[in-house]
């Protein structure tokens, strides 16, 4: 059979994407995976197009495939490819083909006319709603006993700044039904951790009416089996009141709560088409805290943007010293061509205010290292259940995470052993806090 293999790159949702493709690919029964490049007829590259350095690191990665494998086809799949591939099809010539990220199921009939010679651009919408059954995942990109369930595609918020609208469009919500089959699918074949992930979890259902989300985590976490479920990425405009206090009744919903406030200065805010303050994002986090006391808070923060001066950069400090948030993400601004942002930008006002952004994020993260070790520190002595992601050989050590560290973007927790496999659940004890890391030791 011929073979093919993946590059991934970008968020979880192209993960998520990735994985369709390739199920769909080996249930067609003409291809198989291997994760061996070398290996492979076709690599699929599953690119980024969100910002501009994801989208070097995309074009980077295809050159260097390109050199590397000069025999092979390649395929540039994802967002960079959704949002940009009529353009690039005339000078791309590194590239055999071109697909979107919408019909994924799709890239088997793009894989088989590739194979065959012909240069195929194939960008298709998404399939009807009442079509969209999920698509059991065999084969899936995260650490094992782990997985991101997608509960929807795009997002209506339109904030100025950003340009997945004009990459994966306005909301599409799956069914809550079709939700809860995939979970239960994944949790049958041993998944311990669902992490749910959307451009909003709660706008979850909102295309069609009222939010579905609360009802959709209320059903979640009353299934039978051994899991644990983790939000990710809750816009602050829209956050639910009455979630806190479901988490807090809740045992499997983890106390995890990723809201990406992207600012606090309120002509910062109003630019990017927020509607927030420092105030009241303070007291969405007291909030939270005051029903769930050992809730975990996440934020993103975007630096450089219009109306950021030395007043505003100020103020974010003292937010972030405040707020104590246990984990903090910042990015630079990146002017996205079809963004409303990008029609009212001033270029030599914005250089400089990314100049001065690049200069400031330094200091924020030296900000925020304090306090993120200083909430870690509530955890010394606790004990919770660690997710085994690697194993290190003659060191005795296992490397994983507890419920309140998300995958990837989070810190880990080493453990001090060499009795485990990546996808263990081991009980321990939290012993000491290294940095943003966590030391444990395992409980008989």
């Amino acid at each position: 059979m011929k073979k093919f293999y993946i590059e991934n790159l970008g968020c979880a949702k192209n993960q998520v994407d990735a994985e369709v493709m390739l199920e769909a690919l080996t249930e067609s029964g003409e291809w198989t995976y291997t994760e061996d490049v070398d290996q492979a007829d076709l690599i699929l590259v599953n690119t980024c197009g969100f910002i501009e350095p994801a989208r070097v690191e995309s074009i980077d990665t295809i050159f260097s495939l390109r050199e590397d494998h000069p025999d092979k086809k390649i395929v540039m799949t994802g967002c960079l490819a959704e949002r940009y591939a009529n353009e690039m099809n005339d000078e791309f010539s590194e590239v055999d083909g071109f697909f979107g990220n919408k019909d994924l199921t799709r890239i088997v009939e793009v894989a088989e006319r590739i194979q065959k010679g012909e240069h195929v651009v194939t960008i298709p919408d998404y399939p009807d709603i009442s079509e969209r059954e999920y698509m059991h995942r065999e084969k899936l990109l995260s650490y094992t006993g782990s997985a991101y369930v997608k509960i929807s595609e795009g997002c209506n918020h339109r904030c100025r700044y950003c340009a997945i609208p004009l990459i994966r469009g306005s909301l599409r919500s799956r069914t809550k039904e079709d939700v809860l089959a995939e979970v239960k699918d994944l949790i049958s074949h041993g998944v311990y951790e669902i992490n749910l992930i959307a451009q909003d979890l709660a706008a979850f259902g909102t295309d069609r009416g009222p939010s579905e989300f609360m009802g959709l985590m209320d059903e979640m976490s009353l299934l039978p089996g051994r899991f644990i479920i983790r939000m990710l990425y809750i816009h602050p405009d829209d956050f639910p009141v009455d979630l806190p206090a479901l988490v807090a009744e809740r045992e499997k919903i983890v106390p995890y709560f990723d809201v990406p406030f992207q600012h606090v200065s309120v002509p910062v805010l109003r630019k990017m088409g927020r509607t927030g303050d420092a105030r009241s994002y303070l007291a969405m986090v007291e909030a939270i805290r005051a029903k769930v006391p050992d809730a975990v808070i996440r934020s993103t923060f975007l630096l450089g943007f219009v109306n950021e001066d030395e007043a505003a950069r100020t103020e974010l400090l003292e937010f972030i010293t405040a707020a104590k948030l246990d984990w903090v993400g910042s990015f630079i601004y990146s002017l996205e061509e079809g963004t409303p942002a990008f029609e009212d930008r001033d270029d030599e006002t914005h250089e400089s205010v990314i100049s001065d952004a690049e200069r400031f994020k330094p200091r924020l993260e030296a900000l925020q290292e304090s306090v993120t070790t200083a909430q870690l520190e509530r955890w010394v002595g606790r004990e919770f259940d660690v997710l085994i992601e690697e194993v290190i050989p003659h060191e005795d050590l296992l490397i994983g995470r507890i419920p309140l560290q998300a995958p990837e973007v989070d810190g880990l927790t080493v453990v001090l052993s060499d009795h485990g496999k990546p996808g263990d659940i081991l009980r321990c004890r939290i012993t000491r806090v290294i940095g943003v890391d966590l030391e444990a030791v395992p409980i008989s």
